[in-house]
C-alpha cells in the first residue's frame, strides 16, 4: 500500500513539473520590426499648401493697370506739348500790359502816327498770342471765381452790387482750357453808407 500512494502522488506532481518545463520552454514571442519601425516612422501631419492664386483673374487685372498706365501717360505727354509754351507766353504778358496801359493814357491822342504806331505793334502782339491759344479773359462785373481771380481789395461801390468785381487791376489770361494768369481785382462791398448829417448848431 505505501508504495502505491507513493507513485499516485508521483503522478500527480509529473503533470505540474510538465507544465513549468513548457511554460518555461516556450520563449517570449519576439516584438515584429514593424511595430519598431511604424514608431519610428510616424511623422507629424504636414500643413495644408496654399490655395494657388486664379492666373487669369491676376492677367487680367495687370493688363488693365497696364492699359490705364499707357493712357494716363499718353495723356501727360500730350499736356506736355500743348502746354510747353506757357512760361514764354506768361513772360509776355507785362510787355501787354505795359503797351495796353500806354494805349488807355493816351486815348485823347489816338489820331497822332505815334499812337497809332503802338496801337498797331499790341494789335499784332494780340492776335500772335491767339494763335499760341493765348486769350485774355473779362471780369468786371461777374462774381469772383477764385479759380480765375485774384481779390486784391473789397471795397464800397456806388454802381456795382456787393460780390461782384468792380475793377480789375491786372488782366487775367487762359492757355486753351487752363488759366495762364489769374486776374487781380477788386470786389465790390456793395453801395456806400450815406453820410450822417451834422445836427445845425442851435441859435443862441
Amino acid at each position: 500500500m505505501a508504495k502505491e500512494e507513493i507513485k499516485e502522488k508521483k503522478a500527480e506532481k509529473e503533470p505540474e513539473t510538465a507544465k513549468k518545463a513548457e511554460t518555461a520552454e516556450k520563449p517570449e514571442a519576439p516584438e515584429s520590426p514593424d511595430s519598431k519601425e511604424q514608431g519610428k516612422d510616424e511623422k507629424p501631419a504636414e500643413p495644408e499648401k496654399p490655395a494657388e492664386p486664379d492666373w487669369k483673374a491676376l492677367y487680367a487685372i495687370t493688363l488693365a493697370d497696364f492699359d490705364n498706365y499707357k493712357k494716363r501717360a499718353a495723356r501727360d505727354r500730350e499736356d506736355t506739348y500743348r502746354f510747353a509754351e506757357a512760361d514764354i507766353l506768361k513772360d509776355v504778358l507785362p510787355a501787354v500790359d505795359n503797351l495796353a496801359l500806354a494805349l488807355d493814357n493816351a486815348k485823347d491822342k489816338a489820331e497822332e502816327p505815334f499812337v497809332k504806331g503802338v496801337q498797331l505793334v499790341y494789335d499784332t502782339l494780340l492776335n500772335s498770342l491767339k494763335d499760341h491759344g493765348a486769350e485774355p479773359f473779362d471780369s468786371v462785373g461777374k462774381p469772383l471765381d477764385t479759380e480765375k481771380m485774384e481779390a486784391i481789395a473789397h471795397l464800397p461801390s456806388a454802381d456795382v452790387a456787393e460780390g461782384l468785381v468792380s475793377n480789375e487791376v491786372k488782366r487775367g489770361w487762359m492757355l486753351k482750357d487752363r488759366v495762364l494768369r489769374a486776374a487781380q481785382v477788386v470786389v465790390s462791398a456793395g453801395a456806400p453808407a450815406a453820410e450822417e448829417k451834422k445836427p445845425e448848431a442851435e441859435n443862441g
